[in-house]
């Protein structure tokens, strides 16, 4: 315990030091929190069962945020309750915006997945024709979160609208490809 309390007074201090211009305190303060922030997210992570691999991402953003409200920080305080607060919020962020998605790696499953029966799967010209028979905006959705890679987010301020007319969007278009694909099997 002694040894925590020990280490959140250098941060601490490192913290009054850089607010007050020392940039030689703010490295090592930042230096030493990384660390600490990156086992906080990623036991936070695998606690939900949430992939890990993010787990650097969150901790940016927590640095970053460390950075632009340092500011905040009441000087008469510890500092560790400070960052946990922020890790906290950054956490949860991350896992709002990652929704309620369970990952699992499927190259466990390669053996009990069955190829599929007849057919090798679509051609890239098929496939082409098939989106190329939904709605502009349909089509527009589809390619941007299935081909490109985008999130919902990104995809919906690209076509001007909302998340949620984006999913709705999404999940119809995809709906209708199964359609699709499904009449001329």
């Amino acid at each position: 315990m002694d040894a925590l309390k020990g280490r959140d007074e250098q941060l601490s201090a490192w913290m009054r030091a850089a607010n007050r211009g020392d940039q030689d305190a703010y490295r090592s303060l930042l230096s030493a929190l990384l660390p600490i922030l990156r086992e906080i997210a990623v036991k936070s992570l695998a606690r939900v069962g949430a992939a890990t691999v993010d787990s650097e991402d969150v901790v940016q953003e927590i640095m970053l945020a460390i950075h632009m409200r340092r500011h905040t920080w009441d000087e008469s305080a510890m500092v560790m309750p400070w960052v946990y607060g922020i890790a906290r919020h950054k956490i949860i962020d991350a896992l709002r915006r990652r929704g309620r998605r369970l990952e699992v790696p499927l190259d466990e499953f390669e053996e009990i997945i069955e190829a599929p029966v007849g057919r090798e799967g679509l051609s890239e010209q098929e496939l082409v024709r098939f989106v190329h028979r939904l709605g502009d905006r349909q089509r527009t959705i589809v390619l941007a979160v299935s081909v490109e890679g985008l999130s919902i987010r990104d995809a919906a301020q690209r076509l001007g609208i909302s998340e949620g007319t984006a999913r709705v969007t999404l999940h119809r278009g995809l709906k209708t490809l199964a359609r699709i694909y499904g009449s001329e099997r």
